[in-house]
């Protein structure tokens, strides 16, 4: 349990006084997708199959700071850094590193015993990582562009 805590600290304080780069309604609305997603996959993939999940199976108290305490500030820190205009290879460099990150925390995270795997491989994560890191990317494109194009309501 240290390790949760000590993440929702570290990332959270990360968050507060990181030079923001996002409009609020930018941090807002991927974070709320980020969480929403996360639940999303971790209903078929904890709850329904029981390949992965928090604590024990089923629901966990523990498992709201996680998503509150862990997601939220995680998404918001990798999107507010990423480097838009840099060249492809450094996109490439800072997903594939943020990619590391996840799956040594993962690791970490198991160690800790805050998280399990039964027929989930470490090696899955590895492979999911990116995909998801793009799609944060790609909701942050789309909440620019309807911003860009609201109109507002009369």
């Amino acid at each position: 349990m240290w390790l949760l805590f000590v993440t929702v600290i570290v990332f959270n304080v990360l968050f507060i006084f990181m030079p923001k780069r996002l409009t609020s309604i930018e941090f807002f609305s991927t974070c709320m997708f980020a969480m929403v997603l996360q639940q999303i996959v971790d209903l078929a993939f904890d709850l329904k199959l029981d390949w992965y999940g928090y604590f024990a199976p089923g629901v966990q108290w523990w498992y709201f700071l996680v998503i509150v305490g862990i997601y939220p500030a995680v998404n918001a820190i990798f999107l507010n850094y990423y480097q838009w205009m840099k060249s492809r290879a450094m996109k490439c460099w800072y997903i594939g590193g943020w990619s590391v990150f996840a799956v040594v925390y993962e690791w970490l995270a198991v160690k800790a015993g805050y998280f399990y795997h039964h027929e989930w491989k470490l090696w899955l994560s590895a492979i999911m990582y990116p995909p998801l890191y793009l799609i944060l990317l790609w909701v942050l494109k789309l909440v620019r562009k309807l911003v860009h194009n609201s109109v507002p309501v009369a």
